[in-house]
């Protein structure tokens, strides 16, 4: 499995151990895609998975730039609008995922990790 889906299925395994329910994955949109959206509790998470190989690189969610934070608020908006959900609690998260050759996968999950953005 290619690092990407593999990170991502990582990621929504790991939140789903932490109580949340998944309601998308790789939601696309004309205003662009999110990873996961899930619920905890009340409230919309809409999150940036991250995945690499080893944990000597630069931490994965440094690699959220100012773009791609952008990006995701913009598939965000257009989720919450299309569902008529602009009144909910939501969040943006950034699950950092290193699998490794061998040995167990470590996640790493930043809560409210950025806000909203149109810069």
């Amino acid at each position: 499995m290619k690092l990407g889906p593999a990170g991502e299925k990582t990621a929504a395994r790991a939140l789903q151990r932490s109580g949340y329910r998944i309601l998308v994955r790789n939601f696309r949109c004309p205003a662009g895609e999110v990873d996961l959206i899930a619920l905890d509790g009340d409230t919309i998470v809409f999150v940036e998975v991250k995945a690499r190989r080893s944990d000597r690189a630069a931490d994965p969610e440094v690699n959220v730039t100012r773009q791609k934070r952008r990006q995701v608020t913009r598939a965000a908006q257009y989720y919450l609008m299309q569902h008529g959900l602009q009144n909910r609690p939501c969040r943006f998260d950034v699950v950092a995922v290193v699998l490794p050759g061998e040995g167990e996968p470590q996640v790493e999950h930043f809560v409210d990790a950025f806000e909203a953005t149109s810069r």
